[in-house]
């Protein structure tokens, strides 16, 4: 279940999104044995908000739930929140671009921030923690610079942090061949708890693995300090 307005709502309608943590699809867990009640269209409506990781249209949830227009689903998801509301619960359906979504309130925000901090970390291997806290602390910088200061190749390992919504294509530079530079985004800010780069610890102020060089041939330096400097700087 995502949390509201951490997305862009005009981006999300009927639509699969590709951010993570909040863009992954929800397990689709199904309870053994039978129930003794047929649902109501209400909990029928909310099983399959739950069960979606992008809005729905009202047409797209009363053809699904089959419980007639779109006008009856808006009635349906007015009925759900009230019912939320006296609860007291700590989610509610919004209204996201041209459908509706499950949306945790604005006020766990803090909460699912450390639950996405522990997902990324947990799901990024040293290479690419490496090259991520390379691209956080030289941003803007092309892949062939990443490449030399980690000493390996990095295509796959940029293109993997591309795909989770941690860096993205920030422009070209200005050289031969006008490489792409990478730079980070907002949810990678999100995701370790920074408020800004600035949040970032300074590099001198690292502990190093290995005795200091000059700045302009930091290579291994860069990469094993800075990475456990980014998993900690939201810690």
């Amino acid at each position: 279940m995502p949390i509201q307005g951490t997305e862009d709502p005009a981006t999300q309608a009927d639509a699969p999104s590709d951010s993570a943590p909040h863009g992954e699809a929800v397990p689709r867990l199904v309870l053994a044995g039978a129930d003794d009640e047929e649902p109501t269209p209400g909990q029928i409506v909310e099983a399959l908000l739950f069960a979606s990781d992008a809005p729905l249209s009202a047409a797209k949830l009363a053809e699904l739930a089959g419980v007639g227009t779109p006008r009856v689903v808006e009635g349906l998801v007015d009925e759900l929140n009230t019912k939320y509301e006296l609860a007291g619960l700590s989610f509610r359906v919004e209204r996201i671009a041209r459908g509706f979504q499950l949306l945790t309130r604005p006020a766990f925000h803090p909460w699912l921030s450390r639950l996405d901090k522990h997902r990324a970390q947990s799901r990024l291997s040293t290479a690419a923690m490496e090259a991520l806290a390379i691209v956080a602390y030289k941003q803007p910088i092309i892949r062939a610079d990443v490449e030399a200061i980690r000493g390996v190749a990095c295509g796959e390992v940029l293109s993997r942090l591309r795909e989770m919504g941690l860096i993205q294509i920030v422009g070209r530079a200005e050289i031969v061949g006008r490489p792409i530079l990478y730079g980070t985004t907002k949810k990678f800010l999100d995701v370790f708890g920074l408020a800004d780069l600035d949040d970032l610890p300074p590099m001198e102020s690292l502990q190093l693995r290995r005795p200091p060089v000059p700045t302009d041939t930091t290579a291994d330096s860069v990469a094993s300090a800075a990475a456990p400097a980014v998993a900690a700087a939201g810690a």
